[in-house]
């Protein structure tokens, strides 16, 4: 077994290391309710009838100025830059996997930018459903405080300074990657050995 191993960073972490950078961190989810104590043996209670599963019943209304300003705090953070590359990547796979009839790449280039308008939709699509979330789970109250911090001028350096901070931040993570692993396989092999086994 080699000493050092590689691990590349997935596009999972880099996302949430941008999530990390750029709004302050989600709520947790509340804990689940204690079950009731048992009830003494007799008379079996009659059985609670199921709760609606319709979706007002589970998520209370948002209304529009909460919905506004989730929407503000999640442009305002810089979270929607993680979606401006996206639909640019679809656009140069599709290029990539034409590369080999190049009769194509005129009408190709053409039919992209026509449909740039449609994927701008899409995008906001996103940013809408990005929003409700925020509107989920961060109080109209407390979505104004932090819509104040990022009107601000210290709230606008930090999200300006977000992409070289990620950038330095992935390159830490792949270094202390690499040096904690290499770490963890000495430690255990050295742990090991003192119990009488020799690993590679």
């Amino acid at each position: 077994m080699s000493s050092r191993i590689s691990v590349r960073l997935p596009l999972a972490l880099a996302l949430i290391l941008a999530g990390a950078l750029s709004a302050p961190a989600l709520s947790q989810q509340p804990p689940a309710p204690a079950k009731p104590a048992a009830k003494p043996a007799g008379k079996p209670a009659a059985p609670t009838p199921p709760a609606p599963s319709t979706p007002a019943a589970q998520t209370p209304a948002i209304n529009l100025n909460h919905l506004a300003l989730a929407r503000e705090v999640m442009l305002s953070s810089g979270i929607a830059r993680s979606f401006d590359s996206i639909i640019p990547a679809f656009g140069e796979q599709i290029r990539q996997g034409a590369v080999t009839r190049p009769e194509l790449g005129k009408d190709l280039d053409e039919v992209l930018v026509g449909l740039a308008p449609e994927m701008e939709l899409q995008k906001q699509s996103m940013i809408d459903t990005a929003a409700r979330i925020y509107a989920r789970r961060l109080t109209e109250a407390e979505l104004t405080e932090i819509a104040t911090f990022f009107r601000s001028p210290a709230g606008k350096r930090y999200v300006e300074t977000q992409p070289q901070v990620l950038d330095e931040m992935v390159q830490a993570m792949q270094t202390w990657t690499q040096d904690v692993s290499e770490y963890v396989m000495v430690r255990v092999r050295a742990e090991m050995a003192k119990r009488g086994h020799q690993l590679q």
